[in-house]
């Protein structure tokens, strides 16, 4: 090859090199793609009264998770939170006044796992199932149809199923005894049903628990007993966040989370500075039926502060003339005189701001009525 040849190809191949180089660097400092977000792991609080309304142990455990470090958990559900003083994610399966054994014969529970996909699911039902005399074996049956109904949406759900809390209401004195029956066969069940891909395990909410000190009424838990519910769901739940199965029933631990008020913050007390005279506040009420089947029927009374300021507290009067009996109420105090009925609010639902919504229900013997009664609601 002539020189003049050889200094072309030389000045050539200098004149790639920064080209070379440049692709070199641009390939060296292109940065990888981002890893997918994880996504939070879904919990659903299943049950009935005792966990929706309003259910504050789910206020305090919540509160706990999020002081210990177990900020990626999303509480799942079709309910929203009824309040319970101090924030926290309400979403929940609380259905006031349902039984086990009617969720699992009415399909319930498929429509409302289609709509929130849990990974993990805390249960504590039964406690209308006891109240209204049901076998243990048949509520077991229930919840084993539950079960199986979670793991066709879900074969990878863990499951915690309490052992419910006792049970002192003054119209069912035989409702202690039947609580007894109920958790000493959850032991057992659970052992036959659970499976290494879906475990399941076993909350003892009973033992400790005292219905005269941690309960309201005999049945719902006040602020000690939500904190004593909160203290059992602990360990089991964050065991199961981290992928764990404890071996034994979790036993309480000291916890430092705050415990929601039982009853709302009232109205701010007026300045010193002259102001006018307050608007009277106004309420109203509206029914409707939840449930129904042969010789009896659920209902709910929603209650809405119409007025321009807060109120401290609602009664609703309403009549049965049907010759319908309440056998049960929750989330207020509610009274049967003959075809009369008053429902008073309690003391953590009572203090309503302007638009602000509270929701009771009963059960009762008898048929829907028909005409629906027309509540009327007034301030306490």
């Amino acid at each position: 090859m002539s020189r003049i040849r050889l200094r072309a190809a030389l000045t050539a191949v200098a004149a790639l090199l920064p080209v070379l180089a440049l692709g070199l660097t641009l390939v060296s400092v292109t940065p990888p793609a981002a890893a997918a977000a994880v996504a939070p792991i879904r919990v659903m609080p299943l049950g009935d009264s005792i966990t929706g309304s309003p259910g504050c142990w789910r206020a305090v455990l919540w509160n706990r998770l999020q002081s210990t470090g177990y900020t990626d958990v999303d509480f799942v559900g079709t309910l929203g939170p009824q309040g319970c003083g101090v924030p926290y994610d309400g979403d929940n399966e609380g259905h006031g006044g349902y039984l086990a054994t009617n969720i699992a014969n009415q399909n319930l529970l498929p429509g409302w796992l289609a709509a929130t996909h849990p990974d993990v699911v805390l249960m504590h039902l039964g406690t209308n199932d006891v109240w209204s005399n049901i076998a243990p074996s048949t509520i077991l049956a229930a919840y084993s149809k539950l079960v199986d109904q979670m793991r066709a949406a879900n074969p990878a759900t863990r499951m915690l199923v309490a052992k419910i809390i006792p049970m002192n209401p003054a119209s069912c004195p035989e409702c202690g005894q039947r609580t007894v029956a109920l958790n000493a066969a959850i032991d057992g069940w659970v052992a036959g049903k659970t499976t290494a891909a879906s475990p399941i395990v076993v909350v003892d909410q009973w033992t400790g628990f005292n219905t005269a000190t941690d309960t309201y009424d005999g049945v719902h838990p006040n602020a000690a007993g939500d904190q004593k519910m909160s203290d059992r769901w602990y360990p089991a739940l964050t065991a199961a966040l981290r992928g764990t199965t404890p071996t034994t029933s979790p036993t309480p631990t000291p916890t430092s989370s705050p415990t929601p008020s039982q009853t709302p913050t009232g109205p701010t007390h007026p300045t010193d500075s002259p102001s006018p005279t307050p608007t009277v506040g106004g309420c109203t009420a509206t029914w409707r039926i939840a449930g129904q089947w042969p010789g009896g029927f659920q209902a709910e009374v929603t209650v809405r502060n119409t007025g321009a300021v807060s109120i401290p507290s609602w009664v609703v009067r309403f009549a049965l003339t049907g010759g319908q009996q309440i056998t049960q109420a929750w989330s207020a105090q509610v009274a049967q005189g003959g075809t009369a009925v008053t429902a008073r609010s309690a003391t953590w639902n009572g203090a309503l701001a302007p638009g602000a919504e509270a929701t009771f229900g009963l059960l009762a013997n008898g048929a829907v009525p028909n005409p629906p009664p027309l509540p009327a609601c007034t301030l306490g």
